[in-house]
């Protein structure tokens, strides 16, 4: 199999890593990869990830089996639907489906029309309205940009100037959602699935907010775990008949079934789980958590999915614990530095330590910083302390000019 991952962030590199375990792989590639996937498979750094055309000619010369798209950008461009179209395997929702992730306000109707557990939430498109339903509220809410903002598009505040303020901003290009704010605690589960059938993975818990003890700015995510201690068998079977199955057939019903992941974002509250966002790909860091601890050939996997035999796939997934540690850029998730060199980075990617680059290059034999998130360092253990304790001591040891993280990971917090 000669694979093609779309992307440059830490998901990207950790997809390159399963698959270069894979012993099925007989030729790897990255558009546009970065220093960590350059070590593992041949980039095409000047080739755009949603620039289809370029695609599907880099497919063709260099016969690949199989495209894996890590990001959102590439599947609300449509990408996948161009590879399909001629001939090319995919993993990757369409365009049509992707806007599940793309628009909030379509998400939210989504849910509604099919019954799926989720937070009440207003559509605005006019500034004067937004005032109108700002100024009357009487309970806390969150506020949402609609459309793809990398993880960044929320604000949580009960400053009514704030959020009129926040809305001004969005409200130029694109809707705004106010949603009502839940209480309870935050996990996320995958669903592989083959466009008829689905398979969940084991849940991640991923750390939004840049401060320790879940204060501060939301990001992109400052580090994740999986699975999460807290969950337990009863609560999935809960979040499968309340919000996942509902979920699958209500895109079966609608026709928009898709080779690929689907991520739901959950809020687990007192009236049980309810859906804060669908994502229509591996979320980042929760990938870095969750592909580790598959243990099936990641080649077999991918390739029972693009060929709708999922449902009869022997997934093998570890018993082990998987916390990542992201390490960020002086300034994120505001106004950040690039291009800082990287002075020290640990042996990485051995039997129970992972270091995945984000957006990284390089300059000579020097890797340069090329994103907020730089990387993500990921220990394995028999449980979560030892996890935790591989990952945080490998952190020490991944050193660049102003480099911060949490030191939290893996605390059951609830403002995460």
């Amino acid at each position: 199999m000669r694979a093609l991952i779309l992307g440059r962030g830490a998901r990207e590199h950790a997809l390159t890593w399963k698959f270069s375990r894979s012993f099925r792989i007989s030729g790897l590639y990255c558009v546009p990869g970065n220093a960590g996937t350059n070590e593992l498979a041949t980039n095409f750094p000047e080739i755009s990830e949603t620039d289809a055309a370029a695609l599907i000619n880099v497919c063709r010369r260099e016969r690949i089996d199989l495209v894996f798209v890590g990001g959102e950008a590439p599947l609300a461009a449509g990408v996948v639907d161009a590879l399909q179209e001629a001939g090319i395997p995919a993993v990757g929702a369409t365009a049509a489906a992707a806007q599940l992730e793309a628009s909030k306000t379509i998400s939210k109707d989504f849910m509604r029309r099919h019954g799926v557990a989720t937070a009440e939430a207003a559509v605005f498109s006019d500034i004067d309205a937004f005032e109108e339903h700002v100024q009357s509220l009487e309970r806390p809410v969150v506020i949402k940009k609609s459309g793809l903002a990398e993880g960044k598009g929320v604000l949580e505040t009960d400053d009514k100037d704030e959020m009129i303020a926040f809305a001004r901003t969005i409200l130029q290009d694109d809707q705004i959602l106010v949603e009502e704010r839940l209480s309870g605690y935050e996990i996320t589960i995958f669903a592989l699935t083959d466009g008829t059938s689905y398979t969940l993975l084991p849940p991640c818990a991923d750390y939004k907010k840049a401060g320790d003890g879940g204060t501060g700015p939301n990001t992109g995510g400052m580090g994740a775990i999986c699975p999460v201690p807290w969950v337990t068998p009863e609560l999935l079977e809960e979040v499968r008949v309340r919000v996942v199955n509902p979920t699958f057939a209500g895109l079966e019903l609608e026709g928009l079934q898709y080779v690929g992941v689907l991520y739901f974002g959950l809020m687990i509250t007192d009236d049980g789980p309810k859906v804060l966002e669908y994502n229509v790909r591996f979320g980042d860091p929760e990938a870095q958590v969750v592909l580790p601890l598959i243990k099936s050939d990641f080649g077999n996997l991918c390739e029972a999915m693009v060929e709708g035999k999922l449902a009869d796939f022997p997934l093998e997934l570890s018993t082990k614990t998987a916390l990542g540690v992201v390490l960020a850029s002086p300034g994120y998730p505001g106004s950040y530095r690039r291009a800082i060199p990287v002075d020290e980075l640990p042996l990485d990617n051995r039997k129970e330590l992972m270091v995945f680059h984000a957006g990284t290059t390089t300059d000579g034999d020097r890797v340069l910083t090329g994103s907020g998130r730089c990387f993500t360092v990921v220990g394995l253990g028999r449980e979560l302390l030892e996890a935790r304790s591989t990952a945080y001591a490998a952190v020490k040891n991944v050193r660049f000019e102003g480099a911060w993280c949490r030191s939290d990971i893996g605390g059951m917090i609830f403002g995460q």
